[in-house]
Order: C-alpha cells, then sequence, then structure tokens
C-alpha cells in the first residue's frame, strides 16, 4: 500500500518561467513520435464537412482555411466526387547575419459517392473565409423509395 505524502514545497512563478523560457527545454529535448506526427505538423489531415440537403441541392462545407482557392481541385467521375487541396509556402527573413527559413506544407482528399439524383455538369464551388462551398443540383428525377423484397 502507498502512502500519500503532502509535499510544501512547490516552484516559484519565477523557476516556472525560467522552466518555460529556457532554450533548453525546446532544443535539448527529444520530442515524443506521436507529437511529431501529430496533424499539425505533417499537415496531411481530414477536413470537417457539414452536408445539408434541401429540395433542389445538396450543399457540402468544408472547413479549410489557410488555402487559397486555386489550391482547390474539384472532380468527378463515374458518380464519385473528389476534393482535394495542396498549398506549399516558403519565407526567408534576412535580419543582420540571421537567416529564418519557414516551410509549411498542407493537403487533403475526401471523396464521396454521390446520389443517383446528383446532375454532375452542374457542380459550383466557392471559396469564402475557409470555408468551401459546394452546391451539387439535383436532377429532379424521383428517386424509387425503400422497398421491401420477398425471399422465396
Amino acid at each position: 500500500m502507498s502512502t500519500l505524502v503532502k509535499s510544501k514545497t512547490s516552484p516559484s512563478l519565477r523557476s516556472m518561467m525560467e522552466d518555460f523560457w529556457s532554450p533548453d527545454r525546446f532544443f535539448s529535448r527529444s520530442f515524443p513520435d506521436t507529437f511529431l506526427n501529430a496533424p499539425f505538423f505533417n499537415r496531411e489531415f481530414l477536413p470537417a464537412v457539414n452536408v445539408r440537403e434541401t429540395k433542389n441541392h445538396y450543399e457540402l462545407e468544408f472547413a479549410v482555411p489557410g488555402f487559397k482557392k486555386d489550391d482547390f481541385k474539384v472532380e468527378t467521375e463515374n458518380g464519385v466526387l473528389t476534393i482535394s487541396a495542396e498549398t506549399k509556402d516558403e519565407e526567408n527573413y534576412k535580419k543582420e547575419e540571421y537567416t529564418r527559413q519557414e516551410f509549411s506544407y498542407a493537403s487533403f482528399t475526401r471523396t464521396f459517392n454521390l446520389p443517383d439524383d446528383v446532375i454532375e455538369d452542374n457542380i459550383k464551388a466557392n471559396y469564402h473565409n475557409g470555408v468551401l462551398t459546394l452546391e451539387l443540383k439535383k436532377s429532379g428525377k424521383q428517386l424509387t423509395a425503400k422497398k421491401a423484397i420477398k425471399v422465396d
């Protein structure tokens, strides 16, 4: 059986701040693999999507901040809708004898099987404030309702 002992010593705010801002905190420790494989490091992710159906169309909204509208590729083939994007940024800053380079890369691909009533030639896409919106017009054809089939 273990005994829990209350410690009367606690680190001072100053020592906690010194530890936080210490360069050793960032450079001498090795990060665990799970941390480096987080989505914000490798930036291959699956964006969240909202799907809404109205009488005349389907609407898909993707949360994809940080992209430009030219980064997106939206295609249909054989009843499958594919949305993908890729962005690469490189910045160079020089100040006196110091150079800092930052590389940024992000990509994703999402695919959806289209309902039979979608008009593939009439899909519209808009990108505004980090949200990609697709409007998929319906053909107006009545799809057959669910029907039970008797097994003989």
